[in-house]
């Protein structure tokens, strides 16, 4: 294969995990509540397969898909952005990575205060959008910064745009980065800027994410060790700390990405291009927004033929998940733990049923033989049942 084109719709899982309960996940399912949307319209997904995975019964069925597809169950111990998508790439994480229910220790906050001469409040679990809100007033009169987490392993640091200069904010994060180390080594510290007025604060697109380095080479780093092209597009970059990548671009968003990544199908170029598209997680599923979620589906799925009418006949494109973020459930904001699925398509690909696969790392392992690079994964390429 000359090009592979990885594309993570973050957050689509598609029905809970049998370990769902201890996660503290109930009946979860992401892609079932957008499906009882108006909003969702799915031809072009449920033509390559999307509706003929296991347990995907609330979609059509086809008796002619024209992709490969099958259901991934997540091997790593946990339902965050960094586990999932380093799993996609290889690195399966049988230990969680911390987290802070009851808020960060003063071993944490006292090091971190020292550093930037500014007090906290919050610390404690918050939606994002919520703490804002609650705190946005006295952040503005005295400059103390909004540090919060959530169930995920994040040390999140909001401040307003007017109050702390973004460069400033980033100093702030790189220097949380540096602290969180050890037993502290959470996945990612998050730069959360926000603007507006007392009880209409409102976050910014300048969000920034320093993400853990990964603890052994990834699929990315097999690539660019090979001499290949590893590109990044999204959050991807900040996700593995830079590692692993040749080229890279953010987005503002799904609509962004998408433009960005039909730019590269336009490109000629060896090796991998993996996408996240963020809005899905990010502006639906953790606001707990049904319809919002379907319409981002609706609108991948418009995207998506003219998109596959780029692919060369040695391209590929794999289009999964890398967790759950059900917007229906409503006992908590944050991620799911759920299987997710995986789609396989382009002009060589044989259609056929995958299975239920036991580890997102399957599609590591699979890019991997695809562009003949070497990589240590437990995962099992499947690229000889769909070539």
């Amino acid at each position: 294969m000359k090009r592979i084109f990885l594309i993570v719709l973050d957050s689509c899982g598609i029905g809970a995990m049998p370990d769902a309960e201890s996660f503290g996940d109930v009946g979860v399912n992401t892609l079932r509540a957008c499906a009882g949307s108006p909003c969702l319209s799915l031809p072009n997904l449920e033509k390559l397969g999307l509706g003929n995975i296991q347990g995907v019964d609330y979609l059509r069925h086809t008796d002619a898909p024209a992709g490969a597809y099958a259901r991934l169950a997540e091997a790593s111990m946990g339902k965050d952005t960094t586990i999932g998508h380093w799993e996609i790439a290889g690195l399966v994480s049988p230990d969680p990575l911390p987290t802070y229910p009851n808020g960060f220790p003063e071993e944490v906050l006292q090091p971190f205060r020292e550093a930037t001469g500014r007090g906290i409040l919050a610390n404690a679990p918050w939606s994002g959008t919520e703490v804002i809100q609650k705190y946005g007033d006295e952040h503005c009169a005295t400059g103390d910064l909004i540090v919060y987490t959530s169930a995920d392993s994040v040390f999140q640091i909001a401040a307003h745009e007017d109050v702390v200069p973004l460069e400033t904010l980033y100093e702030y994060c790189h220097i949380a980065r540096a602290q969180l180390r050890g037993k502290h080594s959470v996945g990612r510290v998050i730069a959360r800027p926000f603007v507006g007025t007392s009880g209409h604060y409102t976050r910014t697109p300048n969000r920034h994410d320093y993400s853990l380095e990964p603890p052994r080479p990834t699929l990315l780093d097999a690539i660019k060790d090979a001499g290949l092209d590893s590109i990044a597009v999204g959050k991807i970059f900040d996700i593995f700390a830079g590692q692993g990548t040749t080229e890279h671009v953010y987005t503002k968003g799904n609509t962004d990405g998408l433009e960005k990544t039909l730019g590269y199908a336009g490109r000629d170029f060896h090796g991998l291009c993996f996408v996240n598209l963020v809005d899905f997680d990010m502006l639906y599923g953790h606001r707990r927004d049904v319809d919002g979620y379907a319409r981002a589906l609706t609108e991948f799925d418009a995207w998506l033929p003219g998109f596959l009418a780029r692919l060369g006949e040695d391209d590929l494109v794999m289009i999964t998940a890398d967790h759950g973020c059900d917007p229906s459930y409503l006992a908590t904001t944050d991620h799911t733990r759920e299987y997710v699925p995986l789609i396989v398509a382009g002009k060589g690909v044989k259609p056929r049923d995958l299975g239920q696969r036991g580890s997102f790392a399957d599609i590591a392992a699979t890019v991997a033989e695809a562009l003949g690079v070497s990589l240590d994964t437990p995962g099992k390429s499947f690229l000889k049942e769909i070539v």
